[in-house]
């Protein structure tokens, strides 16, 4: 892997792997927390005054927002003015000892301060460089800026949710930014066994309204995928009456989903005879019918409370859950258990809390922690790793 793994790698899937992030925001820094979360040194190049995603609040001080927190997580700072004398000079010395290069800068950035694929492969040919951006670099719509919000626009999001709810309304979290990070992640990931196994350093563009377009057409391609003029779109997922169920104490969401689910479901409710209804009585009939068929259920669930109904659904194999808000599912049994958000003492911030990796290994069972460094604390660091010398970029700024 890489050629000068000399960073304090924890053990890990990745150990040995070295990774270049020069990236702002989530989408692009969600990518490498997760390949540090597995173990690879992931040194975050920002500017001085830090990555924008440091300053967002809740913080308790200045460049250690909330989000930053877990971000950045398993990294390493390098603060360095790409603008500045020797500021490039410092980069391309890093990347000469990595494996990956991930940076959500736009093309024409990247080629205005000369970091296009061309000159940095020129340097590290084995180097496998990955970029997003909001659209294909080489597309009518390849200038274009691009955030969340614009990608769940571009990609039919937030015409789902129009055709659903009646308003075009974004999806209330940043889905696109962590799809697309997720993909990048993913798309390194293959281009590493690619390079292990007698392949070459590469180029990986990640756009992300392709990216997302593709995700929504999994199911949503519909009647199209058969029909030149066929409609778009799931019935079942586009049916507003596709929602949470009231119950006797609260609400559920509960999908008898298999034929013999909803017979088992009607048996339960004392109307068998909705099993043999023509409508519901087989999965593609439900689906066909889904405007029918969750009112019917709205009506049913009525009369149990939350603990009768999931009683009954697990005993049945039916799928069931009651709707819990976002400190609520955290903090659930089953979420304390998992370690799916624990605590943890930061060095400067104190204690805070660590969103845990949902992921398990049976060959890395223990997932490690570095906590959030502070911007370019570890400038120098890296730097005389990368055979660099740190007082020539001091000198310059």
């Amino acid at each position: 892997m890489s050629k000068n793994p000399t960073g304090p790698s924890a053990p890990g899937l990745l150990a040995g792997v070295r990774v270049i992030e020069l990236a702002s925001v989530i989408m692009a820094p969600y990518a490498a927390q997760q390949l540090g979360d597995l173990g690879a040194d992931v040194i975050k190049v920002e500017p001085p005054a830090g990555d924008m995603t440091r300053h967002y609040p809740p913080r308790r001080h200045p460049g250690m927002g909330g989000p930053a927190l877990n971000l950045n997580r398993n990294k390493r700072s390098a603060a360095i003015d790409l603008k500045a004398p020797h500021g490039r000079d410092a980069l391309l010395a890093l990347l000469r000892t990595a494996d990956v290069f991930i940076t959500n800068l736009r093309p024409q950035a990247l080629d205005k301060l000369r970091l296009g694929f061309d000159d940095v492969a020129a340097v590290n040919p084995g180097l496998i460089y990955a970029n997003a951006q909001g659209f294909r670099s080489d597309s009518r719509y390849g200038t274009r800026a691009a955030y969340d919000d614009i990608i769940q626009a571009a990609s039919g999001l937030v015409w789902l949710n129009h055709k659903v709810s009646g308003r075009p309304h974004y999806v209330p979290t940043v889905l696109a930014d962590k799809i697309c990070g997720m993909q990048i992640a993913q798309s390194v990931l293959a281009a590493l066994h690619y390079r292990e196994h007698g392949g070459t350093g590469q180029h990986i563009e990640v756009p992300m309204a392709d990216t997302m377009l593709a995700f929504n057409l999994v199911e949503h391609l519909g009647a199209a995928a058969l029909e030149t003029h066929g409609e778009f779109g799931s019935p079942r997922s586009l049916s507003p009456q596709r929602r949470a169920l009231r119950t006797a104490d609260g609400w559920m969401c509960i999908l008898p989903h298999s034929d013999r689910n909803w017979r088992d479901f009607t048996a339960f409710v004392n109307q068998p005879e909705l099993a043999d209804d023509p409508r519901f009585a087989t999965g593609p009939d439900r689906a066909r019918n889904a405007d029918a068929f969750y009112p019917l259920l709205a009506e049913l669930t009525q009369h149990h409370t939350n603990a009768t109904w999931q009683e009954f659904c697990d005993r049945a194999g039916i799928a069931a859950a009651p709707v819990l808000d976002l400190e609520s599912a955290a903090t659930t049994a089953y979420a304390r258990e998992g370690g799916l958000l624990q605590e943890a003492d930061h060095p400067t911030e104190g204690r805070y809390r660590v969103i845990g990796r949902p992921v398990r290994y049976s060959a890395d069972p223990e997932p490690r922690l570095r906590p959030c460094p502070a911007i370019g604390q570890h400038t120098d660091e890296v730097l005389r790793e990368a055979g660099f010398d740190p007082a020539v970029l001091h000198a310059a700024n």
